[in-house]
């Protein structure tokens, strides 16, 4: 029987893990360094209704929308179930917020009431209050910081709820019961990736359709360590599963988590691609300056994963299908497979618990699986860690689907995909052009398998649309509740979904042919001397791309360099990435001659979170190519090609 709770919405699912988990914990913060300090589920719910109580109490009606600007941290949750228990709807975003960003979202979403984090944030949106008439009441979360004038601690709008609920007050109670499943229970506005953000209307229903669809089973005993922006839906119905589950949510952050790793010990954990492209790259720089043998008992070890998985994979039909294959071939094949399984099995036994166990505790001993979302993840970092013992379990979706779509699990973990669709969603493949469904078609080998499309998805999780945006809702919810995802991809011949792209980041070179720049993007990240880059050529002849180096690794080859502005400038830096992007982009690694990049240029700064990358690390091309546009424009001027 599964230990999840199901419940009508957000409000009904706190009440009811209040009552079912008690004194167990449902968050941790550090406290110091080892030491953490837990909030159980009984404390959390019971200050939600005190803060529900106030919030009522400074003017917030059901269904009105109130503002959170804050990081993660416990007082997150607890303004949260204070918004949710009063029937009100939750419109968050980061501490990060700009100024442009704070004012247009206060203004658009016509929020009366706002919590900030911190200092900074109560003094920016006080500096900003003359450009927001609507916004009347503010509220600090730290109480690390003095409240400036016209500001309320967030104790202070508690002590004045717990007062009302010892009056005897139960508009709390009358509030939770008055929800709808069609109201909202948030409003969380885009990233703006493409540009200004759009509000992402999502209501009750949606976010209990994914407590039922999820197929990871947490339990009480579970420790889940959570790194990922918690106003990012999917870092967020990740949190409220586990609060279904009676798991524990600990809060670190990229400063802290090699430490929290080791002393929390997670038993899960979700993640962006980024954070495992980094853990790899940390683990490749200890093998390197590893002693000669204990780096040659690694490769051993990971030569012995490698193949051993494969043959798991191919057994269990978990293989990458995307071409059909017949009975008998398979048949044949997974003999060969089970042979080599045979042979191998006492070789990896004894690798695996000598080597490979010391790399997964160096990334948390416990973890069972790690879920990733957020992007996609790189089918070589994907494949290097399901080598080395570490199930990544990853995942699709958008803000506008609450956001799960499709989702590896354990017994359909395949390389390279994010898995099946989960349940009670249906997905299309739609051709870009004349829309024709290409996936599921009878008329088509297979049911489509295997051909390029939109992917289109219907199910309880799609969003009621975007607020105040009629027109772009109608061009993405199509007649039938179809969404257009923007996203292209292909269904595998054994039923996994594979993302190939975004379709509006397609580039067209001027001779025609068009190229997803995001799986060359991916390709060239797996290179210990790029830390992030950009592929550019609408409209051109060839393929260009602006790198972001690695300084630490190119001193270590002996480049002299302080920053990365001398780097971009150095000809021995340009001479050795010239060659790297040889190497990354070859036949053998999949890419098209096309495809190939012909020049390039590093960058005098890195990407920053908030400028040019989401905080899910999304590049945000509209920023880059207006910002370097003259670098753009450099690459394809007129004379000699570098590479």
């Amino acid at each position: 029987m599964e230990s999840r709770i199901i419940a009508s919405n957000l409000a009904d699912l706190y009440r009811k893990a209040a009552d079912k988990y008690e004194s167990l914990p449902a968050f941790a913060t550090r406290k110091k360094a080892l030491e953490w300090e837990p909030v159980s589920f009984r404390e959390l719910y019971e200050q939600g209704k005190e803060l529900a109580a106030g919030l009522i109490e400074l003017g917030v009606e059901a269904r009105d929308h109130v503002g959170l600007f804050s990081d993660n941290r416990v007082e997150w949750m607890l303004a949260d179930y204070g918004i949710q228990l009063c029937g009100a709807v939750n419109s968050p975003r980061g501490a990060d917020v700009t100024d442009d960003e704070m004012v247009y979202i206060i203004n658009h979403a016509r929020i009366r009431v706002a919590f900030v984090e911190n200092d900074a944030l109560q003094k920016k949106i006080m500096r900003l209050k003359p450009d927001m008439p609507e916004l009347q009441e503010v509220i600090l979360l730290s109480s690390k910081s003095e409240p400036l004038e016209g500001v309320h601690p967030l104790r202070e709008v508690m002590a004045i709820g717990a007062l009302q609920r010892e009056k005897g007050d139960r508009q709390v109670e009358e509030r939770m019961d008055a929800i709808r499943p069609d109201d909202l229970f948030t409003l969380i506005y885009t990233s703006g990736t493409t540009g200004k953000p759009k509000g992402v209307m999502l209501t009750h229903s949606n976010m209990m359709s994914q407590m039922e669809v999820i197929p990871i089973e947490l339990t009480c005993t579970d420790r889940v360590l959570s790194i990922l922006p918690i106003w990012h839906i999917f870092e967020r119905v990740f949190e409220v599963y586990t609060i279904s589950c009676g798991a524990c949510n600990y809060y670190t952050s990229i400063r802290t988590l090699g430490d929290d790793l080791q002393n929390v010990e997670p038993t899960f954990m979700g993640s962006a691609p980024r954070l495992w492209e980094s853990l790899h790259q940390r683990i490749l720089e200890n093998v390197r300056s590893a002693h000669p043998v204990r780096r040659a008992l690694f490769h051993i070890a990971y030569f012995l994963g490698h193949y051993y998985q494969e043959s798991i994979f191919y057994i269990t039909n978990n293989d990458l299908q995307l071409k059909p294959q017949s009975k008998i071939k398979r048949a044949i094949f997974r003999a060969g497979h089970l042979i080599r399984l045979l042979l191998l099995l006492p070789w990896y036994g004894f690798f695996n618990a000598a080597v490979l166990e010391s790399v997964r505790k160096s990334a948390g001993g416990s973890i069972k699986a790690t879920v990733s979302g957020g992007g996609a993840l790189p089918i070589e970092i994907d494949k290097f860690f399901n080598y080395i013992g570490i199930p990544v379990l990853e995942g699709y979706g958008l803000t506008e689907t609450s956001p799960v779509i499709a989702v590896r699990t354990e017994e359909k973990l395949v390389n390279g995909t994010v898995g099946p669709p989960v349940a009670d969603t249906e997905v299309r493949i739609v051709d870009l052009d004349t829309e024709e469904v290409l996936y599921p078609n009878e008329k088509y080998p297979h049911q489509g398998r295997g051909l390029r499309g939109e992917i289109w998805v219907r199910g309880p999780q799609v969003m009621k649309g975007y607020y105040r945006e009629p027109s772009i809702t109608k061009s993405v919810l199509r007649d039938g509740g179809w969404f257009r995802t923007g996203d292209m991809g292909m269904m595998t011949h054994n039923g996994s979904l594979k993302i190939l792209g975004r379709s509006k980041s397609t580039i067209v070179l001027s001779n025609g042919e068009n190229l997803e720049p995001e799986p060359l993007e991916m390709q060239l990240r797996q290179s210990r001397y790029i830390e992030n880059c950009m592929v550019v050529g609408q409209d051109q002849k060839f393929v260009g791309a602006l790198i972001v180096p690695r300084l630490e690794v190119f001193r270590e080859e002996g480049v002299e360099a302080e920053s990365l502005e001398d780097l971009a400038e150095n000809p021995k830096a340009n001479r050795i990435m010239k060659e790297e992007v040889r190497q990354m982009l070859t036949r053998t690694a999949g890419i098209k001659k096309f495809e190939y990049v012909r020049d390039f240029r590093l960058l005098p700064n890195t990407f920053k979170v908030g400028d040019e990358v989401t905080n899910l690390f999304k590049l945000k091309r509209h920023v880059i190519e207006d910002k370097y546009q003259d670098t753009i424009n450099d690459i394809f001027a007129p004379k000699e090609v570098k590479v």
